[in-house]
């Protein structure tokens, strides 16, 4: 087979060239036992488009809020609240359950400095870690990844998706993208690919690669497979893609699959038009799947070994716009999620709505601390060789 036949023919070459050696490993090793996790979980979960964070933790207790969204202002009899001054979308009624039982911590106000308003660059900005200034062209878990000390947890990324975010590439190290494992399976029983053998890559060396590359990627596929359906999920998951996502980080969580860090995303949230029901059904639709995710941990004595972040790549500006709206803006918060936070409930005080920036918030929490917390006190990592600077732990986890 000629080399321009065996990539025309792979179904793999965006995912598999990216499979990490952990899978081949546990792969041979599930013949005998399962593999078996490492340290803590954490589950990165992205809302991509940039979701109206002041509709969805509300500041009912500031009449400039209605002042700005006389249309889209929550009305303060329908607002979820969770103290004298802020609540949540009554969508998110899943949650409360979580924060009443001091099992969510809310970060207000969370941006960086010299915040940009496009898509594209600021979600760079978020996956990499880096300041706004700087171009990075790896991310912060791949730089975990990266960093992974002698005698600590090593770690394994897997994001539930065909294609591999940013966050998740690191220089040596890089997580594993995959939809949904019979997919997977499915897609290296190319009999053609196979046909090739390993005595025929010699002296090509970008062929031998990838002979490899599918070899290993048969073994990951294998495993993953057969692993998805060890634990079946007994929560109702609501219908839609992020629903069977979480669904099946749940199921490969509890299947005890040699994985410590899943990413998955729900888009749609660029609401500049008729935002009230499309934020609705979105923030309906998250709330019910981390619901049911966090029902099945818990169902499997799990949940204290969880952590779940959810993040956005920006908020949205103040005053509503003349489309039923809101246009990009900056700081918005962040919800942390799990068993055993040291900090529940609303970290900082409601974003300051007096003192805008142009009418966008000004960020109070840079979102490197975040990542900084994450790393160094939930993943045991090293937060100053991810970041490239020291940032404070928020001391919540």
């Amino acid at each position: 087979m000629k080399r321009r036949d065996f990539l025309r023919n792979s179904t793999l070459a965006s995912t598999a060239i990216l499979t990490p050696n952990f899978l081949k490993s546990s792969a041979i090793a599930s013949a005998t036992r399962l593999a078996s996790r490492s340290g803590k979980i954490l589950i990165v979960l992205q809302l991509s488009g940039g979701n109206d964070g002041l509709n969805t933790v509300i500041p009912f207790g500031d009449d400039l809020y209605y002042q700005n969204r006389p249309i889209l202002g929550i009305p303060k009899n329908e607002v979820l609240r969770l103290n004298d001054h802020q609540g949540l979308h009554p969508e998110l009624s899943p949650l409360r359950k979580l924060y009443d039982r001091g099992e969510m911590t809310i970060i207000n106000s969370v941006g960086y400095p010299n915040p940009d308003r496009s898509h594209f660059r600021s979600m760079d900005i978020w996956q990499t870690g880096s300041p706004a200034t700087e171009n990075w062209s790896t991310g912060w878990i791949g730089r975990h990844l990266d960093n992974v000390g002698t005698g600590k947890p090593t770690y394994h990324a897997l994001e539930v998706d065909d294609g591999l975010s940013l966050a998740m590439k690191g220089a040596t190290r890089t997580g594993f993208a995959m939809s949904q494992p019979e997919r997977l399976r499915r897609a290296v029983r190319n009999q053609r690919l196979h046909g090739l053998k390993a005595d025929h890559t010699a002296g090509n060396p970008s062929l031998a690669y990838l002979y490899k590359t599918l070899t290993e990627t048969t073994e990951a596929a294998g495993y993953l497979f057969e692993q998805s359906k060890v634990k079946n999920a007994t929560a109702e998951y609501p219908k839609g893609a992020f629903g069977k996502d979480l669904k099946q980080i749940a199921e490969l969580i509890t299947a005890d699959t040699a994985t410590n860090i899943y990413y998955a995303s729900l888009g749609g949230f660029d609401t500049h038009v008729q935002q009230r029901n499309r934020q609705q059904r979105l923030l309906a639709q998250y709330a019910q799947s981390v619901s049911a995710l966090v029902e099945d941990l818990k169902a499997n004595n799990l949940f204290d070994d969880v952590l779940i972040m959810t993040f956005s790549e920006f908020g949205r500006r103040l005053k509503q716009n003349a489309s039923g709206g809101t246009d990009h803006g900056t700081a918005n918060n962040v919800f942390l999620m799990g068993g055993k936070l040291k900090a529940a409930g609303f970290y900082n005080p409601a974003p300051d709505l007096t003192t805008l920036d142009n009418g966008d918030l000004i960020h109070q929490v840079d979102f490197r601390r975040c990542y900084a917390t994450l790393i160094d006190d939930w993943l045991e990592g090293n937060s100053m060789a991810v970041l490239g600077q020291q940032f404070a732990s928020l001391g919540v986890v």
